[in-house]
């Protein structure tokens, strides 16, 4: 399976993935899982959201156990970070059959559509979909950096916009949904296990920094005639560095937008989205409220005008303590590959089972990392893990939906 996705949306200059949604490169992954399901005699389905489903059994029954993750990437990502999630299902489901496990309980296989949000900038597209955390309407103004909406997107991919909205009803015939990933840190490589449970996801949200000042030229312009937005943009990320380190949080300046973006103009605007995410709300709302006070000090003196918008924002998930509880006792009861107690992770990564969580009783199983890197080609997992991930995955599959 590996060798089969291996080459779908990899950039031979950067070695990393561009698996953005309602692209080429997304319906190529989408016809692999396809293809996985068809040729376990699983039944495909595409539901109003564009999530995939492979069921084995019937998907009206109810109490169904799910698993999978999703197969599109931030830019230049790497192999693991959500792949991993559903190649380990579909390994899970072969090794099931190998032990002759007898089922009973439906069991799904998912391929959640837009989760890293690279495109339109907003995550778990999908499933925020799915679970009614993402209106229509907003869903319909979304639009990627060329200027095509979602609709425009999903349209020219062969799908109906019309159709997508809240799935009350699917996710009621769901009775646990468990997402295996591949670890986002270290901590799994520091304590030496190769596999964990996640007990939480952390809060975190996107804000939009909008600072506008007077475009010009860069050769004739006197410095203190100027009023140029990127050097207030510049003193707001050293700002968030500082507010992160002070509060105990986290806040990542990763993506710029420039107007007129040339070489040799002042810029008339700087756009920057704010990535931040912390253990607990009020540390959040700390580095936040403190980036944003800053930044503004920063432009009224510079007389920089300044707008700051929150694009997303996922509180903290607590997974559910008795389907956590039971997926440790299951994994430490048959040994978790040696290990007599299997660790408890929190993480500041969101997940697809995150947003469904306030509608599905949900976990996470995590694969060691080695280095700790992700969202990059050299995000790793070793194949002894990968397997000892399988295995997990597969041990806790069996306690949910077989005799």
């Amino acid at each position: 399976m590996w060798r089969s996705l291996r080459p779908i949306g990899r950039s031979d200059a950067s070695g990393g993935y561009r698996r953005y949604a309602w692209t080429g490169a997304d319906a190529d992954c989408r016809l692999w899982f396809q293809a996985q399901a068809e040729a376990r005699g699983l039944d495909h389905e595409i539901d109003r959201n564009g999530n995939q489903w492979a069921w084995l059994g019937d998907p009206l029954a109810g109490d169904a156990v799910v698993t999978g993750s999703h197969l599109d990437s931030v830019p230049d990502g790497g192999a693991f970070d959500g792949p991993l999630g559903v190649v380990s299902s579909f390994a899970a489901l072969d090794e099931l059959r190998r032990r002759g496990a007898v089922f009973t309980r439906p069991l799904a296989i998912t391929n959640f559509g837009d989760e890293e949000g690279a495109r339109f900038g907003l995550a778990c597209v999908g499933s925020r979909l799915a679970a009614g955390q993402l209106t229509t309407e907003h869903a319909h103004r979304l639009r990627d950096g060329d200027g095509v909406s979602l609709p425009q997107a999903m349209e020219a991919a062969g799908y109906d916009p019309d159709a997508i909205g809240p799935d009350p009803e699917r996710l009621a015939r769901i009775g646990a949904f468990v997402e295996l990933h591949v670890e986002q840190g270290r901590a799994l490589d520091l304590s030496g296990d190769p596999v964990g449970v996640a007990s939480a996801i952390w809060p975190h949200g996107r804000w939009r920094f909008d600072f506008r000042g007077e475009a010009n030229h860069a050769g004739t312009t006197r410095l203190a005639d100027r009023r140029d937005p990127m050097l207030t943009y510049a003193e707001t990320v050293l700002a968030a560095r500082r507010e992160a380190e002070l509060a105990g949080g986290l806040a990542t300046f990763g993506k710029i937008a420039v107007e007129p973006n040339g070489v040799n103009a002042i810029p008339s605007l700087v756009r920057g989205w704010l990535d931040s995410r912390a253990a607990d709300q009020d540390t959040l709302d700390a580095v936040v409220s403190g980036v944003e006070r800053a930044a503004r000090e920063y432009a009224e003196r510079a007389g920089i005008d300044l707008d700051v918008v929150r694009e997303s924002f996922t509180p903290v998930v607590d997974f559910q303590h008795a389907l956590r509880d039971e997926i440790r006792r299951v994994l430490e009861k048959r040994g978790a590959d040696g290990a007599a107690t299997v660790p408890l992770l929190g993480t500041g990564a969101g997940h697809d089972a995150g947003i469904l969580s306030s509608s599905v009783p949900t976990a996470m199983l995590f694969v060691r990392n080695p280095t700790g890197i992700s969202h990059s080609p050299a995000e790793h997992a070793t194949e002894d893990d990968c397997v000892a991930g399988v295995r997990a995955l597969a041990d806790v599959l069996e306690g949910l939906a077989c005799s």
